[in-house]
């Protein structure tokens, strides 16, 4: 990070990324509708203004737990989320980032967003919209979302995104949930992921708290009016826009992967 300290990367303080801000309610309208972090906005917006990615990646992750706190408040509020399937899932996630927010360090750049681009064209080819599903799951399958939960650490600890890309697919595809269902899990459980993973980025000086709060702070307060509104969408609607992001964000993981390992 350098002799500038937490306030400052690459020559940048935090007020100077105001102009950006638009981006950061953009992630925290997507994180509300479609239970993710933020993370697919905020690590191409840090890595743009010049942030190694090690560095974007770190306080990208940071930057997903306010983002993640506004859509949680507000799916905890409407009652609509079980108490066992939330511990599961969000002990999974916890367990997950403990493990792997060590792993990146020993990782180069390049090979960071290679992984990220080749998860996000696996998602985009497996993720489909929901066919006759029930209208809700008899008994909700704990230890596969545990097991959910520990894919999202892993995302989260090692790739910097908040995993919920990764696990709403798996959630509806894997376990039969219910998109909304799904997305609410999700959200919760990419909250704890990226809040423990974030800690560990912190002090050992990887992420940037003044840029990964300004960011989430404003991309909260979008997460939280769209998280209230989720129902308002269909759920085909929701897995084709999934479907999208991720073409778009594999394409772009992999060109900067390949940019940067041929130096």
């Amino acid at each position: 990070m350098g002799d500038a300290g937490a306030n400052r990367v690459g020559g940048r303080v935090p007020w100077d990324l105001l102009p950006l801000l638009p981006l950061g309610i953009l992630a925290g309208l997507l994180s509300g509708l479609l239970g993710i972090g933020g993370g697919l906005i905020f690590s191409p917006l840090l890595l743009w203004i010049g942030l190694s990615p090690h560095q974007a990646l770190a306080t990208s992750t940071l930057a997903i737990v306010p983002t993640t706190m506004g859509g949680s408040w507000a799916h905890l509020r409407s009652g609509a989320v079980p108490t066992p399937a939330l511990g599961c899932i969000c002990g999974g996630a916890i367990a997950g980032s403990l493990v792997f927010s060590q792993a990146g360090n020993g990782l180069q750049g390049w090979q960071l967003l290679a992984l990220q681009g080749l998860m996000y064209a696996v998602i985009a080819v497996v993720i489909r919209p929901p066919q006759d599903q029930p209208e809700s799951v008899a008994a909700l399958p704990l230890a596969g979302l545990a097991a959910v939960g520990l894919v999202a650490g892993w995302s989260s600890g090692l790739l910097g995104v908040g995993g919920g890309l990764v696990m709403v697919p798996l959630m509806v595809q894997g376990l039969k949930l219910r998109v909304y269902q799904a997305i609410r899990l999700s959200t919760l459980a990419v909250c704890a992921s990226a809040a423990t993973a974030s800690l560990t980025f912190w002090s050992d000086g990887r992420a940037d708290l003044g840029i990964g709060l300004l960011l989430g702070g404003t991309a909260a307060l979008a997460s939280q009016w769209a998280a209230a509104r989720l129902q308002r969408v269909s759920e085909s609607q929701l897995v084709w826009l999934l479907r999208a992001l991720c073409a778009l964000l594999a394409v772009d993981g992999l060109r900067r992967a390949v940019q940067l390992a041929l130096g």
